[in-house]
């Protein structure tokens, strides 16, 4: 659809070019598609992946060379994905847990691959991954992105998770994923990123001296005038 190598984006009818970027159409280009599976077809087969518990439930569900992906692990081939799924017995420990599912669409660059957001919330009533007793805590998740990539036999080949797109929702610290219901519990694993995020040193020497030249400049310039 896109010429990569020129950086240019191929217009489509009903698509607008501004100073921002081209404001793109995604049903013209979904209906150019050469994906054996339509979109809307596409849509449906997420659904049925997502009420299996992806994989839990069904691991034929994913493809043989199937790939996990989060923000911090992964990438896991499909047994170790499988494996971690049944440690942590997820819907033992939330089983009000409702993933409040939104905004699923095809994407229009990638048209294999069905994309949507989740709010999670649920209340800590059962043992978490074998150890951690109910609290009766209630979790709420920031929104996040995640992601299914398809074969073209339909089965997913890649899952996408845990991409948090505003860290200041909720009670998960920020945190997307499994380390989203560590932290929400009061037991968060015992690693830095699986805790909320804190500026580096280093990034507070950035700021303090991008802080300190904005000052001079502006003293300078005061004084030139």
């Amino acid at each position: 659809l896109d010429d990569a190598t020129s950086g240019t984006t191929t217009v489509f009818p009903g698509e607008e070019r501004s100073d921002v970027g081209t404001f793109i159409n995604s049903a013209a280009r979904l209906e150019q598609s050469t994906f054996p599976i339509a979109p809307d077809d596409l849509i449906e087969r997420a659904k049925i992946v997502l009420a299996a518990g992806v994989g839990e439930k069904d691991p034929d569900l994913l493809a043989d060379d199937f790939e996990f992906c989060a923000p911090i692990i992964g990438p896991l081939d499909k047994e170790s994905y499988l494996n971690a799924l049944g440690s942590f017995r997820i819907l033992d420990a939330f089983p009000d847990l409702d993933g409040r599912i939104y905004n699923i669409h095809v994407d229009p660059f990638e048209t294999n691959r069905v994309w949507w957001m989740s709010r999670n919330v649920g209340t800590h009533k059962g043992v978490l991954a074998g150890s951690i007793k109910p609290t009766g805590k209630k979790v709420e998740f920031p929104p996040q992105a995640q992601s299914f990539t398809f074969n073209e036999e339909g089965k997913v080949k890649e899952l996408t998770v845990g991409y948090v797109m505003d860290r200041r929702i909720g009670n998960t610290g920020g945190l997307g994923g499994m380390f989203g219901f560590f932290y929400a519990v009061g037991s968060p694993l015992p690693f830095p990123e699986a805790k909320p995020m804190k500026k580096s040193w280093q990034f507070g020497l950035f700021s303090f001296a991008g802080n300190t030249m904005s000052k001079l400049q502006k003293i300078f310039s005061k004084k030139k005038n």
